[in-house]
């Protein structure tokens, strides 16, 4: 196998096969390219209806990112909303300014923090329970955000059914995917999409949404800096830097070392100053979002491809209107999805032994999403240090 083959896992299934052949395999990455969706809509609902962020500017760092993503790793690294910097920001009604200033912060810091290798040397002093206890408050954060939207459908979500048969929906959607996963998904999306666009059609305008660049002050800088990034910083190291380099080298093998912890922080890190730049979302890498591609069928490079591409053709050529589209995205779906990827993310643990590694795992992922993720990775790593528990590889 040639070294560009070795690099990436799809090439000897495309050199020699047939036509149906290939077109299965793009069929495989374009369904798991859009198993992360049920984290990035409901944030970018919010941030466009609550916040009066423009739709464009939303969607085209996520766009933008996927697109480096493809080409950088190779695999199928997520993109995700930064999720406490985007719900402090949506509870508090924070302007457009401020979390300008706060994806600058984040841009800047992350860009420095991985400058070098000082984060790949941090993340060996990290043990294998307390990364899985990472992983699983974060596959539980995703079935907490599941049942969110079908219990308590957020306002900002417009036409859709009455709650009762949402519900029903939403499990009948999770027992498919959980049995035909890869085969139905993107059948599920595309139909979603369609009827968000029927249901928006009144008011579906082409073209992109304006896009305002910031005004930054003092003031917005320090507000972004107490209330946004201080809250979102240790779970951005942990959960868009140690978290996925680890579930990469999990699912990937080889292939995954490529995805560093210090390369994920530059990545997301120059990303933000797009974002930033633009008045648009502040993005990550979420582990969780990397076992719900993997878990859909993403294996290449070609996934984070296609969902770039289809973000940026959403951003520029139906920005104008994607505030109403999203709002109309069935909630049912978005569930579904995020349930499945929270137990595909919850099923890293599988490779625990010990009773102590998973008493570790289990109280840093239940502290995690219970309270705080960042004081459940701190006593973690003090039980680990007090248990000694004998992992079976370091991270």
């Amino acid at each position: 196998m040639s070294p560009q083959a070795a690099a990436d896992p799809g090439t000897s299934l495309v050199n020699g096969q047939s036509r149906a052949d290939r077109a299965h395999l793009w069929w495989r990455e374009a369904s798991g390219s859009v198993a992360d969706l049920g984290v990035l809509v409901p944030i970018a609902v919010a941030l466009i209806v609550s916040n009066g962020l423009s739709p464009t500017a939303v969607l085209l760092p996520a766009a933008l990112l996927y697109l480096v993503v493809a080409p950088v790793y190779r695999l199928p690294v997520a993109v995700q909303p930064l999720k406490a910097f985007g719900a402090i920001a949506i509870a508090a009604g924070l302007g457009a300014d401020v979390i300008a200033a706060g994806a600058l912060l984040m841009g800047v810091t992350f860009l420095a923090l991985g400058s070098g290798d000082r984060l790949d040397r941090i993340a060996r002093v990290f043990p294998v329970a307390v990364i899985r206890g990472i992983q699983l408050s974060v596959g539980l954060l995703f079935a907490k955000i599941a049942w969110g939207l079908v219990a308590r459908p957020q306002p900002t979500f417009t036409h859709q059914l009455d709650q009762s048969a949402v519900q029903v929906a939403a499990v009948v959607l999770l027992v498919a995917l959980l049995i035909l996963r890869r085969h139905v998904i993107l059948l599920v999306v595309l139909t979603a999409v369609g009827a968000a666009f029927v249901a928006s059609a009144s008011t579906l305008t082409l073209g992109p949404s304006p896009i305002t660049f910031p005004s930054l002050s003092w003031d917005s800088f320090t507000t972004a800096a107490v209330l946004l990034v201080l809250p979102q910083l240790p779970l951005t190291f942990a959960n868009s830097c140690l978290a996925p380099a680890d579930a990469a080298r999990k699912y990937f093998g080889a292939a995954g070392r490529t995805v560093t912890p210090a390369r994920l922080a530059r990545t997301l890190g120059a990303a933000n100053l797009v974002a930033g730049a633009l008045s648009g979302m502040p993005v990550c890498h979420g582990a969780g979002g990397m076992s719900a591609h993997y878990a859909f069928g993403a294996r290449t490079w070609r996934a984070p491809f296609l969902m770039g591409l289809a973000l940026l053709v959403l951003a520029l050529g139906a920005g104008a209107g994607m505030a109403d589209v999203l709002s109309a995205f069935p909630l049912s779906v978005l569930a579904a999805l995020l349930a499945v990827a929270g137990l595909a993310h919850i099923l890293l643990l599988r490779d625990l032994r010990g009773a102590r590694s998973w008493a570790i795992a289990l109280i840093v992922g239940v502290v995690g999403v219970l309270w705080n993720l960042a004081i459940a990775v701190l006593v973690g790593l003090l039980m680990a240090v007090l248990l000694r528990p004998k992992d079976p590889r370091p991270v």
